[in-house]
């Protein structure tokens, strides 16, 4: 008898139709009942889920979280003993891959970036997650040879959000670097940070 394969949970589908409303419509055409309807989901099942629209955002941050991490896959990168070419070649990849196959991940990101500002509770829930991926990148530039991989790290990754929100949703909305490009500008930035 062949292996059946589960399909999402329920909270997963949920998530994941809240991360694409997020991205097509934005925060207002985050509803209960327009999760309960993007979804193919009786009315109400939203709620059972998530019964507040904290409950539902918090949801939302987790899950974006989850598929963030397989896309970014830090742990997949080159070790970076191999040097910089190899460190800026697995974070160009992780850049690329946002841009291009995950955008409306990226977009909904953005969604629930702003929306945090303007919610302490979600706020603190937000950069709990983010926490995740901030340590595993300090550990690969701590290897990497990184005299001061936290402030290291925020360079690092507010050049990338800078150059992913721009090429997203910013300017350069019409324009997405590839790979290459995305890698020689890695490199220069590694080469500064990591003074080599």
């Amino acid at each position: 008898m062949p292996a059946v394969t589960p399909g999402p949970s329920r909270a997963d589908l949920v998530a994941d139709t809240a991360l694409a409303l997020l991205a097509e419509r934005g925060m207002r055409g985050l509803t209960h009942r327009a999760v309960d309807e993007a979804a193919g989901l009786a009315q109400g099942s939203t709620s059972n889920v998530a019964r507040t629209r904290q409950a539902l955002l918090e949801l939302a941050v987790r899950r974006h979280a989850e598929r963030e991490a397989r896309v970014l896959a830090v742990e997949g990168m080159p070790d970076p003993s191999g040097g910089l070419d190899a460190l800026a070649e697995g974070l160009a990849l992780a850049v690329h891959r946002s841009l291009t196959d995950n955008r409306d991940l990226l977009i909904a990101r953005y969604e629930l970036a702003l929306e945090a500002t303007r919610r302490p509770e979600l706020r603190a829930f937000y950069d709990r997650t983010g926490a995740v991926f901030r340590e595993q990148l300090a550990a690969l530039l701590t290897a990497a040879g990184s005299a001061d991989p936290d402030r290291h790290v925020l360079s690092l990754v507010a050049w990338a959000d800078g150059l992913m929100f721009s090429c997203a949703a910013g300017s350069f909305g019409a324009w997405t670097p590839g790979p290459d490009e995305i890698r020689t500008g890695l490199r220069e930035l590694l080469t500064a940070l990591l003074g080599r």
